[in-house]
């Protein structure tokens, strides 16, 4: 399923949202399933005149009669999610960068509490999606996601954790990352799961599956690969992308076009 990709237009926003994308409602003559795997983004999409059923590693999405909004969030994503969809209905996507949404929204932990969850951060979020949706114009509808955005900007210091994140994804020892900061590893884990929604591990673990893919052109073997995208050995790599795709490397990279901007396998 072709999506078009956007970046956000505004310098500001750039900082904290990768992009977003927009489905537009359409006929479909049988279901469609894929899978999406695992990122450090966290990805809040909304529909319009949608019936949404959310479970730990599912999304299913079939026509509403009503005219209704309805929202998810996807943090915690640590595993493949499938995405089930018996009708294509109208839908925003957004894809917030680690730490991003923690600028928009107050109280993160409550959101990573489930990995799918609904997602109502704002009284007037639903109501001013729909009046998004019913912008006919495409330009115009990204202008008032964006102002929307801006609108919702809440100033916090988050340079402490900023320095764990770029640590983290170095190759620093997560017990080294700790002392480093004079914290201790439970703690580290904890901040980190209450501002990331992921352990560190788990983090690092994605980011280098992400690098992978990014990897995967120039490299000239997936033994080649691990190494460019840090893991340890070909074993490490290996057990890594199983338990993050449940695919072996070269199954994966077989199966999925890793040059698209969405990576999704569709079944």
């Amino acid at each position: 399923m072709e999506v078009q990709f956007y970046k956000p237009s505004h310098e500001t926003l750039k900082e904290y949202i990768e992009g977003f994308y927009f489905i537009k409602k359409r006929e479909i003559a049988a279901p469609i399933k894929y899978l999406t795997f695992p990122n450090n983004y966290c990805i809040a999409a909304v529909y319009q005149h949608t019936d949404l059923v959310l479970t730990e590693n599912s999304i299913v999405v079939s026509a509403a009669q009503q005219d209704n909004v309805c929202a998810s969030l996807v943090s915690r994503y640590v595993r493949p999610i499938e995405i089930v969809q018996y009708a294509v209905t109208d839908e925003m996507t957004i894809y917030f960068k680690p730490l991003g949404i923690n600028r928009f929204i107050d109280n993160v932990q409550a959101l990573f509490k489930e990995g799918v969850t609904s997602f109502d951060p704002f009284g007037d979020y639903r109501d001013t999606m729909n009046t998004i949706f019913n912008t006919p114009d495409r330009q115009s509808q990204i202008s008032q996601l964006e102002e929307y955005w801006l609108s919702k900007l809440i100033g916090k210091d988050f340079s402490f954790m900023e320095a764990l994140l770029a640590d983290v994804v170095s190759d620093v020892k997560i017990n080294d990352i700790a002392r480093k900061h004079h914290i201790s590893r439970q703690y580290l884990n904890r901040i980190f799961v209450g501002h990331i929604g992921k352990s560190p591990a788990e983090f690092r673990k994605i980011h280098r599956f992400r690098s992978s893919i990014s990897e995967k052109q120039n490299a000239g073997s997936l033994t080649a690969l691990s190494h460019l995208a840090q893991f340890y050995d070909q074993s490490h790599f290996i057990r890594d992308f199983k338990g993050l795709t449940h695919f072996t490397p070269s199954d994966f990279f077989s199966k999925v076009d890793t040059e698209k901007e969405n990576v999704w396998l569709v079944f």
